[in-house]
């Protein structure tokens, strides 16, 4: 295993989510084309883990070992909350770029078991990111989805972009700025061996993280970090980073004075850290399997 580290090397591997019911969870992404790369069980724990991922002939991480991914979805799921009456589901509809209401016509939403909201977007170039009016309508090939980004909303986008390009070296993809409705955009990730698109197409990319910020949160003495006032829990969502050298990543993280939650030395999982942002998002580190050269667990 590496000694050193290059944060070139770092993957954006996989957002956590925790569900309800496993096996209507692994129905939906399956429908949208994803599949179970591996299977965790803690029964001492009462809790599995379900890793998601594109993994056709023509994926980006096909045949990868699971923490050498990006783009990859963590079900995390307590036994016993698929039967409990007190955890409910959003009952929201979904939303496609033909409705009437809402004025952003090439992006769709829909929602899986739990609530959480699945942005559609087409891999096409075309106006404003839009599909060719000429290619609508001609059927599509999930073999050739990915999963392109996870947003998280942060308050002040200054020190989100500095700690996610300065501390977990990500680099800035595009920035999409509404004026209008008072809010921007920044794609991040690791570009790899792509490079950064340098016309600022990111819808064949996977593994990218969106940050949106409203103009002038960050002057808002009242609004308190994301952990703070969303209606999730802390552990209901969190991004994950898997490294050349776990021990490395850690060491150097502790030169730049990172936020810890948890260092390596803490707790019964030695071979795991999380680090917050400066909006109280978790950010685990793991170990990339292809730089250790054996599985984590």
């Amino acid at each position: 295993m590496a000694t050193t580290t290059d944060t070139n090397n770092y993957k954006f591997n996989h957002s956590m989510i925790r569900v309800k019911d496993p096996k209507a969870s692994i129905k939906f992404y399956e429908f949208l084309g994803m599949s179970v790369v591996k299977h965790l069980q803690f029964p001492d724990a009462k809790f599995d883990l379900y890793f998601l991922s594109y993994d056709g002939p023509t994926a980006l991480s096909h045949g990868n070992s699971t923490f050498d991914r990006q783009g990859v979805i963590e079900l995390t799921h307590n036994y016993g909350t698929e039967d409990d009456p007190h955890t409910t589901r959003s009952t929201a509809a979904t939303r496609s770029p033909t409705t009437a209401s809402g004025t952003m016509k090439h992006i769709a939403f829909a929602l899986d078991p739990d609530g959480y909201w699945v942005e559609i977007i087409s891999r096409r170039r075309g106006s404003k990111g839009a599909e060719d009016p000429e290619e609508q309508g001609k059927g599509t090939d999930v073999g050739t989805y990915r999963m392109n980004h996870t947003m998280i909303r942060v308050k002040d986008a200054e020190k989100s972009l500095k700690f996610y390009q300065d501390v977990l070296g990500m680099k800035l993809f595009r920035t999409v700025e509404q004026s209008a409705a008072k809010f921007n955009l920044y794609f991040l990730g690791y570009p790899g061996s792509k490079g950064v698109p340098e016309d600022g197409f990111t819808a064949d990319y996977e593994g990218l993280l969106e940050l949106t910020w409203n103009y002038g949160t960050e002057k808002d003495e009242n609004l308190s970090t994301m952990m703070g006032t969303r209606s999730r829990r802390a552990l209901d969502i969190f991004v994950s980073i898997s490294v050349d050298s776990l021990d490395a990543a850690c060491s150097r993280f502790e030169t730049l004075d990172a936020n810890w939650k948890k260092r390596l030395t803490d707790g019964r999982m030695k071979n795991v850290a999380f680090l917050l942002d400066p909006d109280g998002y978790w950010v685990e580190i793991v170990q990339n399997e292809r730089f250790s050269g054996q599985e984590n667990f």
